[in-house]
């Protein structure tokens, strides 16, 4: 796994966590720890959503 927003293999590290883009269902957001925990803005690819809100 590769995180969206950084490039960065995040396979089997704690903390990390992927989910379906909540706007279009369309795109995986992969995202580490530290990127979590400082609230990093993501950009869906497919939509252009972008988070944490």
């Amino acid at each position: 796994m590769v995180t969206s927003s950084l490039g960065m293999n995040v396979a089997n590290t704690p903390g990390s966590v992927s989910f379906l883009c909540p706007k279009c269902q369309q795109t995986t957001i992969v995202r580490a720890r530290n990127e979590r925990e400082i609230a990093a803005k993501f950009t869906c690819k497919s939509c252009g959503f972008t988070g944490p809100n």
